[in-house]
């Protein structure tokens, strides 16, 4: 009997030193298949449209993003056909990422094309429904919008706020909060809102934010990636559906093996990893 109870603990003790001690990747997460098989790994990037640097950094953005094993990436300042950039960046970014789903919303016509946000998402997350919501303007800089990709457990959001006006910057939230109330307000799937809001940890604007979202993401520099001062990206979940969602990590990456924090945009990629209940 004592015998068998020692290889028992034996057994235990191997399976933690496996559990802690797994594999890695540079930002000190742990590899995929180590966490917990439900763990879900969300990504929001505002990516610049791809130009920050002297190269279309597509390609290195999609090596980040595999790196950390996400399965849907929130992403802003996306080009769609301009003269600026002629490709249709967010299906380039889904192509290099392995064929993955698109969900782009134009925010406003720009140079014979669009300019916006989306959502690229893992083919293993069946899509249920998907929308563009336009945000009002007001005396902001630029038209803004709102993209949201229902999946079967989640739903999943993206936005970019005025960078210019707070009263912009109000009227956009409050129009989220609406929204998100008015389709979602009764179900029981946890509702994720990723976005670039322009806007410090103790705005009004967060404030108001906070009045009905729980943020997720950490209170950690995402912007200049050359040079970080300011928290202006985050993750949140709505309050209402916010007690189904457990954070097992959150981090803002800075160190990639096959990519350059630098480089591939001027804003730094917010992770975090969830687990629905």
């Amino acid at each position: 009997m004592m015998f068998r109870i020692s290889n028992y603990l034996y057994l235990a003790f191997l399976a933690l030193i496996f559990t802690s001690c797994g594999p890695k990747n540079a930002n000190g997460l742990p590899a995929p298949s180590v966490l917990d098989k439900d763990a879900i790994r969300l990504a929001h990037y505002n990516v610049g449209g791809f130009f920050k640097s002297e190269f279309n950094s597509t390609s290195m953005v999609a090596a980040m993003m595999n790196e950390l094993g996400v399965c849907a990436v929130s992403m802003n300042e996306l080009d769609s056909c301009t003269t600026r950039h002629p490709e249709y960046q967010l299906k380039d970014f889904c192509d290099a990422m392995g064929k993955w789903n698109c969900t782009f919303a134009p925010a406003m016509a720009y140079r014979g094309g669009k300019y916006g946000i989306g959502i690229a998402s893992s083919p293993d997350l069946k899509i249920v429904r998907q929308y563009r919501v336009t945000l009002p303007k007001g005396d902001g800089s630029e038209q803004r919008a709102l993209a949201v990709c229902e999946f079967e457990r989640f739903v999943f959001c993206s936005t970019h706020l005025d960078h210019k006006s707070a009263e912009a910057q109000h009227a956009q939230a409050e129009t989220i909060n609406s929204w998100v109330e008015t389709h979602y307000g009764t179900s029981s799937k946890p509702v994720i809102l990723c976005g670039d809001f322009n806007a410090l940890p103790q705005s009004e604007t967060i404030m108001q934010m906070k009045e009905e979202w729980a943020i997720i993401s950490p209170d950690a520099f995402t912007f200049s990636a050359a040079k970080p001062s300011k928290c202006i990206d985050y993750i949140m979940v709505h309050k209402r559906s916010a007690g189904r969602v457990t954070v097992l990590d959150a981090k803002v990456p800075v160190s990639f093996k096959k990519g350059d924090v630098k480089e591939a945009s001027d804003h730094l990629p917010v992770l975090v990893v969830i687990k629905i209940q």
